[in-house]
C-alpha cells in the first residue's frame, strides 16, 4: 500500500443558504469553518474569531434562529438554512433594540465579545420575551467577556425586555 505525505485535496462543494434574510451560494470548502466564510468570503466582520475552540462566544450566530459558534460549525452545515449575524439585526434606519439596550447599560466595554452576547441575548428573547435574571446567566454561560464583569451585560437584557 503506498502512503504519500501529501494531503488529499478537498474537494470544493456549492453551499447555499440565508445571510440575514439574502440568498447567498458560495463555491468553498467543505471544511471551511463558517466564521471564516462570513468574515473572509461574506465580509461580515461583526462575527469575531477569538478563542476558536467554541468556548467563548465570541463567534456566536444563529442558525435557524439557534445559538451556535461559528467556529465550530463547518461550511457544509450552512447548507439550505437561515443564518443570522450582528449585522443582521439592524437595518440602514435603526439598531435593534438588542443593541441599543447595550448602549444605554453600558454592557460592553471593549466591545470584543458584544457581538456573540447580543447575538446570545436575541436567541434568549426570542424564546423567552421576559426572562429572569437566572435565565440570563444561564443564557450567557457560553459565552465569556473579560472586561465587564456581566453586571451591565445582564442590565442590558432586563432593559431589551421591557423595551
Amino acid at each position: 500500500m503506498k502512503t504519500d505525505s501529501k494531503r488529499e485535496e478537498t474537494e470544493m462543494i456549492q453551499v447555499s443558504f440565508q445571510l440575514n434574510g439574502e440568498p447567498v451560494q458560495l463555491t468553498v470548502s467543505p471544511v471551511m469553518r463558517a466564521v471564516d466564510l462570513i468574515r473572509n468570503e461574506l465580509g461580515q466582520t461583526g462575527t469575531k474569531i477569538s478563542c476558536g475552540i467554541g468556548r467563548c462566544g465570541a463567534c456566536s450566530i444563529l442558525l435557524n434562529g439557534r445559538l451556535a459558534v461559528s467556529c465550530l460549525t463547518l461550511a457544509y452545515q450552512l447548507e439550505g438554512i437561515s443564518v443570522e449575524t450582528v449585522e443582521g439585526l439592524s437595518d440602514q434606519s435603526a439598531i435593534h433594540p438588542i443593541q441599543e439596550a447595550f448602549l444605554e447599560e453600558g454592557g460592553f466595554q471593549c466591545g470584543y465579545c458584544t457581538p456573540g452576547m447580543v447575538m446570545a441575548a436575541k436567541c434568549l428573547l426570542d424564546s423567552n420575551p421576559k426572562p429572569s435574571e437566572a435565565a440570563i446567566q444561564e443564557a450567557f454561560s457560553g459565552n465569556l467577556c473579560r472586561c465587564t464583569g456581566y453586571g451591565g451585560i445582564i442590565r442590558s437584557v432586563q432593559r431589551a425586555c421591557s423595551s
